[in-house]
């Protein structure tokens, strides 16, 4: 039996493009003719690399959080919770209006886009949006056990309330707002911010 044709294109790079397509279109905006035409491939090489279209998601939903995953980690080794919640949200301020990718975040986006036969994406969405609040969670947990926090202050509330305004400051700048509209919002967060 004679091997297939051997794979032409590079699969980290076609991922990065379907993730942009469903960034921007949504899991359920995003059809098959739009993925492929952006992948550079043809729907039989899609189906054989990623498998369906969820499978496909799944894996751009992996890859978009691995790298902010990256990115919160690092603001979370900030030395004060204080400081790394600003890194996280001023972080999340420039990757929410970065001219490279669509406006605001996939997390938001998508979850918006999928409607009630997509309860799996919504299912994967909110999981990572919940493990960020959770890391979040940690990190604010550890703050107030070293003193970094008052002892009233409460960590899940506040990862809440942080996971809260980086979801509100992606529809925002999915909706227009420019990355020094989102900076004053930080200011003002940071302001309340328990000390």
């Amino acid at each position: 039996m004679a091997a297939g044709r051997p794979r032409t294109f590079c699969k980290n790079e076609a991922l990065d493009r379907a993730l942009q397509v469903f960034w921007r279109k949504g899991f359920e905006g995003a059809s098959i003719c739009d993925l492929t035409e952006a992948m550079g491939i043809s729907p039989p090489s899609l189906y054989a690399a990623f498998g369906n279209k969820e499978q496909l998601f799944r894996q751009a939903l992996d890859r978009y959080a691995d790298v902010h995953s990256e990115r919160r980690k690092e603001a979370l080794s900030a030395p004060t919770a204080r400081e790394a919640v600003a890194a996280i949200l001023h972080a999340a301020a420039r990757s929410l209006t970065d001219a490279e990718s669509p406006a605001g975040c996939l997390y938001v986006q998508g979850i918006a886009g999928a409607g009630e036969h997509a309860s799996c994406i919504r299912d994967m969405l909110n999981a990572k949006r919940a493990d960020s609040e959770r890391e979040i969670c940690e990190r604010l947990k550890r703050a107030r056990e070293e003193g970094d926090l008052p002892e009233d202050a409460e960590p899940a509330a506040l990862a809440r309330y942080v996971a809260t305004l980086t979801q509100g400051m992606s529809v925002q700048a999915a909706g227009g707002a420019s990355r020094e509209d989102l900076e004053r919002v930080v200011d003002l967060a940071m302001r309340v911010w328990p000390s």
